[in-house]
């Protein structure tokens, strides 16, 4: 039997416009977790991808008049292109316009026609093009979508339904017995009252969206979109109700569903109901993160308010994004992303704190220790302190507290910082040469914990680190280096000429 993989997944992003920040916070978010699970010989499973059926998409498509799949292979690059730019490090890309994807959910929605779980019948009711969802008309908020705030269409058609009411109690009772499912457990009990307030039946089929996949049994029908790709979480590990892959006994169940609150109704209810009905275990959790907003309001590209990754990272970097979303605000809750806000976390935190120190400490130990870095650390209450707080840095990233463990991190920035300034080593070359060796070995190995520490959130400046303190060496005299800053400092917009 294979080894369980710690299986981590992000939401599958909509290829109607191309991504922004808002949906890099996830997939970095994932990353972080992933990377710190694979420093500890976890094994991981990491997947990310794309959505790309349904009516916005056939219409999007028409407009700039290209095939609808034509528009699903730019956009999905895109997205593609920008994790790579972000250096994230997925195991896995999936795209619903994947053949082995396709011909899952065709099993999948035979096998719950065959188990009564999926119905035919007809609606009338409230309907979001946007969210290519159908509302229950005390979810509307003066007549428009809860989510976009748009109005909504009067929609009548024959579909299939998919006996979500069948679930409520199944549901109900798996919140109570697995309290960490729903996470944060603050944003839980909506989803509790939701479900205690009756769950009616959904619609899982349209007959007026050609670009889907079809219903083999009846292909007037196109599978609704969402039933679609919440389906990938398990069609992506090798699901298939008529020929699972081999993997997915190694994969299955999810370990972490990581997605935006507003769409964790449809992976805190539906999509558990769905795997009821198909007789397979749940996921372990999911994990619904808040919004990045601009002066208030959520991120979003059909209100054009978004911020470009690109343009971040072209001034300031690809590892002093990933800080900043981590740092500034607790993962699950909003935060507003302003650019003086990064400006001065990137000058504060990263210029000042953590390369200042470093710059200061490897070039004193370039100059000082004989050109040898210390072979391991000499007795020091500094190092024991700061080795001690690994396992609490492990507990608060893999419990998804991410902007703790960088404050503990940054903890031991200034606690360094603060080291510097008391002993003066500038004043102890000339007055206590050898006191000055033993306050660089401690120094040096505090940074080497620093640099492990930081790896998940900021790869590339924990490699320069390690390369410049000589971890993965012998460790046993190598030369240190004179290192230009990791993070040359930001002149403020209001100081430009």
């Amino acid at each position: 039997m294979k080894t369980k993989k710690y299986y981590i997944t992000t939401p599958l992003y909509y290829v109607n416009d191309k991504p922004h920040i808002g949906h890099a916070y996830t997939t970095l978010a994932a990353d972080v977790l992933a990377r710190h699970l694979r420093s500890r010989d976890i094994p991981v499973r990491f997947q990310t991808g794309t959505d790309e059926h349904g009516s916005n998409i056939e219409k999007i498509a028409k407009e700039k008049g290209v095939a609808p799949k034509a528009w699903c292979d730019g956009i999905s690059a895109d997205f593609r292109a920008l994790w790579k730019m972000l250096n994230i490090n997925y195991d896995h890309f999936i795209r619903t316009t994947d053949p082995s994807h396709e011909a899952g959910v065709q099993a999948v929605f035979e096998r719950l026609l065959k188990t009564g779980d999926i119905y035919m019948g007809s609606y009338e009711g409230p309907y979001c093009s946007s969210c290519e969802a159908f509302y229950d008309e005390k979810e509307l908020k003066d007549n428009l979508c809860p989510i976009h705030a748009r109005p909504v269409e009067r929609v009548s058609e024959e579909t299939y339904f998919f006996r979500l009411s069948k679930y409520e109690d199944a549901l109900l009772k798996h919140y109570t017995e697995h309290p960490d499912f729903l996470s944060p457990r603050y944003r839980a009990q909506e989803i509790i009252n939701f479900v205690k307030s009756g769950l009616k039946d959904i619609s899982v089929s349209r007959t007026k969206v050609s670009w889907g996949v079809q219903v083999r049994s009846n292909p007037s029908h196109t599978v609704y979109v969402w039933f679609d790709a919440l389906l990938n979480y398990a069609t992506g590990a090798g699901y298939n109700p008529e020929n699972t892959g081999p993997d997915f006994a190694a994969l299955w169940p999810a370990d972490v569903h990581m997605v935006g609150k507003e769409i964790f109704r449809f992976h805190g209810v539906i999509w558990p109901a769905m795997l009821m009905a198909l007789g397979l275990e749940l996921p372990r959790k999911v994990y619904a993160h808040g919004w990045w907003t601009i002066n208030g309001d959520k991120m979003s590209k059909s209100k054009g308010n978004f911020i470009k990754a690109e343009d971040v990272v072209r001034e300031y970097g690809v590892d002093a994004l990933r800080y900043f979303v981590f740092r500034e605000v607790t993962f699950g809750q909003d935060g507003d992303f302003s650019m003086e806000a990064f400006r001065r976390r990137y000058n504060s935190d990263l210029a000042n704190d953590l390369g200042n120190l470093f710059s200061r400490i490897m070039n004193m130990a370039a100059k000082y220790l004989d050109n040898r870095l210390p072979e391991k650390p000499e007795a020091s209450e500094t190092f024991r302190e700061l080795s001690s707080w690994t396992p609490e840095i492990h507990r608060s990233i893999e419990s998804m507290q991410f902007s703790d463990a960088l404050e503990k991190i940054w903890q031991g920035v200034s606690i360094l910082n603060r080291l510097v300034d008391a002993k003066k080593p500038w004043e102890m070359v000339k007055t206590d040469p050898a006191a000055l060796k033993l306050f660089l070995h401690e120094t040096v190995w505090c940074l080497r914990l620093i640099a492990a520490w930081i790896d998940p959130f900021m790869p590339d400046t924990a490699s320069r680190m390690h390369l410049q303190l000589g971890v993965g060496k012998a460790q046993d005299g190598t030369p240190p280096q004179k290192v230009p800053p990791l993070f040359p400092r930001k002149q403020d917009e209001a100081k430009k000429p």
